[in-house]
């Protein structure tokens, strides 16, 4: 996906994070949580950190991952973003 989107070059990492205290101090609301250069990029303002699997608002309905096309325009956000 991110060779179609003009992000060839991007690199990403998984990371486990598997207590509260990294959660908090990751600010880290749910898993999956889709990250970049430490950016939430579906941060739901007032959500508190912490280990629970995470819903995302999708065009159909509530899911547990965000749909392609919310993730690619979050990534070309966050890349526009940084220029």
């Amino acid at each position: 996906m991110l060779v179609r989107i003009g992000l060839d070059d991007a690199a990403f990492t998984t990371r486990v994070i598997s207590d509260t205290r990294a959660a908090e101090a990751e600010g880290f609301t749910g898993s999956p949580t889709f990250m970049a250069d430490g950016r939430d990029l579906f941060a739901e303002p007032g959500r508190a950190p912490g280990i629970a699997c995470r819903v995302y608002r999708t065009p159909g309905g509530l899911a547990g991952l965000p749909g392609l096309d919310q993730l690619r325009r979050a990534l070309l956000g966050a890349s526009a973003s940084n220029d």
